[in-house]
């Protein structure tokens, strides 16, 4: 395939993605939207709880990330039967997991004072989890059934289900947020309602696809049967992935811990901030879905010359989306900010004055994050997932995380001190991560005449 015909594939395979991510990303954003109407408090808690939640769910949604590359390599060896067993036992490992971490999301609240977050925020943040926590379930389930498809190229599916997901959580955030249509006014706890109902219904819709679509694989045929050989195969390429997603997450978590010492109206600014690099994000994300599925085909054909014209053009194309962005951010950051915030908000000037300069910050680690996250792609094509666990963890919690506290505290920078730790340690991974395929993991396959 030319360089051109790669960019077609990717484009064809990327697009419903990019579209699904952006789409579960307008979940959160709508979190936000909404909270900030309903009050800055309202709108810190939950960045705060949503923070915490996502520590959780994207360590257990390795087992998810695992299944990609896995399915991906056993379709193109035209394996069905390693198909159905690691994506069942990838749903197994999930329900465990799930089941294992719930009592952190319902007893939350000693921790986020431990963390030494102001006493009403956390009580807040706590009251939502206690609801929004049962939707790890639906949710793990629903990571690891959208990996299986997205690996089988069933991209158009993911995306539509993500779609009608965003839809649902839409309507029920304005129904319990505010009360309309006769629902009660719940506030914080009516979005975390809203979250649960919506990983719900997408939970629903992705089994009945699977089960009418790809009735080959019988997923859920005596489902109750342990696989203990693919169940070790899924937990050892799943836990250093969500191990390396932990390290990322975290660092973004402790970053808004961070923030929540400067204030309510510096995390309220951060919460926005982060939504708006995070919508870009998604972009990279897809992206580095795709990376995944054609190394992990590649690596089922043995094929190196197909992986390498691949990963080039994928990075290629994240490289073009971060130069549009910094474009933007730089450019539109304010009139960005203001769509968050009520117009009659007494703190409106200075959370969008303390948010201009983080999304300054954010242009600058859209380059390092794309690429970083890209790499992180073709890795887990390949099933290389140890060695980059280390290498992620060194840039995010030895680099990034005493950068973040150094600029922002000991140098008196605040937030923009904080977002620029980020940065750095993302800098670090994009450097590493890049060097550990290139050199090393894309030398592993064999060069294959076309």
């Amino acid at each position: 395939m030319t360089y051109p015909a790669h960019c077609r594939a990717i484009a064809v395979l990327g697009l419903p993605l990019i579209g699904g991510h952006l789409a579960q990303f307008a979940i959160g954003l709508t979190d936000t939207i909404m909270l900030g109407w309903y009050g800055v408090e309202a709108l810190a808690a939950v960045t705060l709880a949503n923070s915490y939640f996502f520590v959780l769910f994207l360590f257990g949604a390795g087992f998810g990330w695992a299944v990609m590359p896995m399915v991906a390599t056993a379709a193109a060896e035209d394996d069905e039967t390693s198909i159905r067993r690691s994506t069942r036992m990838g749903l197994w490992l999930s329900l465990l997991y799930a089941s294992v971490v719930m009592p952190l999301l319902w007893w939350s609240y000693p921790v986020l004072i431990a963390l030494k977050q102001e006493p009403e925020v956390a009580a807040t943040a706590s009251q939502y989890l206690r609801v929004a926590g049962w939707g790890l379930f639906p949710a793990l389930l629903v990571m690891v059934l959208k990996s299986y498809l997205a690996a089988l190229e069933r991209t158009q599916i993911v995306l539509w289900i993500t779609v009608l997901a965003a839809l649902v959580n839409g309507l029920t955030n304005y129904a319990f947020i505010f009360g309309n249509w006769g629902a009660p006014e719940l506030g914080v706890t009516g979005a975390a309602i809203a979250s649960v109902v919506t990983q719900l219904v997408s939970l629903v819709c992705v089994v009945i696809y699977a089960i009418r679509a790809l009735p080959e694989h019988g997923l859920f045929q005596r489902f109750w049967r342990p696989d203990w050989e693919m169940f070790l195969s899924v937990l050892r390429l799943g836990v250093p992935i969500g191990l390396t997603t932990l390290a990322e997450v975290s660092l973004f978590a402790t970053s808004a811990v961070m923030m929540g010492w400067l204030g309510q109206v510096p995390l309220a600014a951060h919460g926005i901030a982060l939504n708006l690099a995070s919508a870009t994000f998604m972009v990279h994300l897809g992206l580095s879905n795709v990376a995944t599925i054609r190394a992990g085909n590649a690596l089922g054909r043995r094929d190196r010359a197909h992986l390498e014209k691949g990963a080039i053009a994928v990075t290629g194309m994240s490289l073009v989306m971060s130069a549009l962005t910094i474009v933007l951010f730089l450019t539109c950051a304010d009139p960005l900010i203001s769509l968050f915030i009520e117009p009659d908000d007494p703190q409106r000037p200075l959370i969008v004055a303390i948010g201009v300069g983080l999304l300054a910050m954010a242009a600058l680690f859209q380059l390092v994050d794309g690429a970083q996250v890209i790499a992180l792609g073709l890795l887990r094509g390949l099933q290389d997932a140890k060695v980059p666990m280390v290498m992620a963890a060194l840039s995010y919690w030895v680099i990034g995380i005493p950068a973040s506290y150094y600029f922002g505290f000991i140098r008196g920078m605040d937030g923009i001190g904080v977002w620029l730790g980020l940065v750095l340690g993302l800098a670090f991974a994009a450097v590493l991560l890049m060097a550990r395929f290139w050199l090393r993991s894309v030398r592993e396959i064999p060069v294959q005449a076309v």
